[in-house]
């Protein structure tokens, strides 16, 4: 079965085994496929976030996105030039372009997509995706892959010129080679961003990468600034984006899109809320990038406490791009971890076979998992159906995930 618009693509691999389950969650918003030329049409939250306002002064330029998803196919109209060379990570055949599902195509375009074509528009048109593919259930039973292609993932994007690393996958178990990952990517001075998961009407459990510290977990709101259902509520939760009712791939033939919600599209456009300020910024850090956008971020409850729903609020780049608002605070000193971190973005030399700035074609063994692990404090509370009133503070997160069932979860 293919897969297609859903909620959260979950990968969960049982580690040790070979034993793999797969599930594929799908669920079409609205039934009949838009056209393609009616297709930005339903990006309501590119109007919501004064995105029109913000191309005037910055398009993202000169940032680079690293997308861990499944493949980014650099053919479609939208994505023609903004796909750099990237990293294939799941030791099967073809490479990071061959995107075998759509998932990641679509995250891609959420960020950086032209809009060429009729297809999606990306909230950072100027800003260039690094591809570094993974693999899904699906995927992973009809091919030989690698056991622990997340750790090469985040490894290879941290060793690539990206600034920020967007990643709409999950997963409920903790592994020491992926923290570890992670950690290094912090040290180089990456942005990672990732979805806190799409099962926060059901079992709510975090989810790995967001629930590590030094990853900012995204939550998913809809179109009036509430906080989807669905969406992961913990303190692994830092921010939200727009997330609901965003067009997407319908599926790996790429013939057109459907209407989708989950926490793996409010990833993305968070992560070109991101690229945005820092394109206007470049001589910021990533921490004060981060700072501005948790500064900025709209909530009606006291300034530096965080919502298990929202986190630090909804996230508005609007506030700095516009109107120049936002206390970037100390270099050096992340706002997640409230610890010092080293090392600019892409200040370091990349090793053979990593991600590296060229134009794309067109066209080890695991650790165990363990129990999940307190990772993140949180503050006050903020109600689930939390509304902003703001005009210029409804910024709804956008999401679409889907269910697979391995190590990881794209969500």
């Amino acid at each position: 079965m293919t897969a297609g618009m859903g909620r959260a693509q979950k990968r969960v691999r049982v580690l040790g085994t070979l034993a793999v389950a797969a599930s594929w969650s799908v669920l079409f918003v609205g039934g009949a496929q838009p056209a393609a030329a009616d297709t930005q049409s339903k990006q309501w939250y590119l109007s919501a976030m004064q995105a029109e306002e913000m191309w005037k002064v910055t398009t993202g330029e000169g940032v680079k996105v690293a997308v861990i998803d499944t493949g980014v196919n650099s053919a479609t109209p939208s994505l023609q030039g903004q796909v750099l060379k990237g990293f294939d990570a799941t030791g099967a055949p073809g490479d990071e372009t061959d995107d075998y599902d759509g998932h990641g195509t679509s995250m891609a375009e959420l960020i950086a997509g032209t809009g060429n074509g009729g297809g999606l528009k990306g909230l950072a048109p100027g800003a260039k995706i690094i591809p570094v593919r993974i693999t899904n259930p699906e995927f992973e039973k009809k091919h030989a892959t690698k056991a622990n292609d997340t750790v090469d993932a985040i490894r290879a994007a941290a060793d690539s010129d990206a600034r920020i690393i967007s990643m709409s996958f999950g997963s409920p178990y903790f592994m020491r080679q992926e923290r570890d990952a992670v950690e290094y990517a912090e040290s180089k001075g990456k942005l990672f961003f990732a979805s806190v998961g799409n099962d926060g009407d059901k079992q709510n459990k975090k989810e790995y990468p967001a629930a590590y510290p030094s990853v900012i977990g995204v939550a998913s709101a809809d179109r009036d600034g509430r906080v989807a259902e669905y969406s992961q509520h913990a303190d692994t939760v830092d921010v939200a984006s727009p997330g609901n009712d965003v067009p997407m791939w319908c599926d790996k033939s790429f013939k057109g899109y459907c209407q989708g919600e989950g926490t793996s599209p409010a990833t993305a456009i968070a992560s070109a809320s991101a690229a945005l300020v820092w394109s206007l910024h470049p001589d910021w850090t990533a921490n004060q990038v981060l700072n501005v956008l948790f500064d900025t971020a709209g909530r009606d409850w006291k300034k530096g406490e965080t919502s298990k729903y929202l986190g630090h609020g909804l996230i508005r780049p609007s506030m700095n791009v516009l109107k120049g608002k936002g206390d970037p605070g100390d270099p050096d000193i992340s706002p997640l971890t409230q610890e010092r971190t080293t090392g600019p973005a892409g200040s370091s030399e990349k090793p053979a076979g990593s991600a590296s700035e060229q134009p794309a074609k067109n066209g080890a063994e695991a650790d165990k998992p363990v129990a999940a692990e307190e990772t993140k404090s949180s503050g006050d509370e903020s109600q689930l159906g939390l509304i902003l009133g703001v005009a210029a503070v409804v910024v709804v997160l956008g999401g679409v995930a889907y269910a697979v069932v391995r190590r990881r979860k794209a969500a």
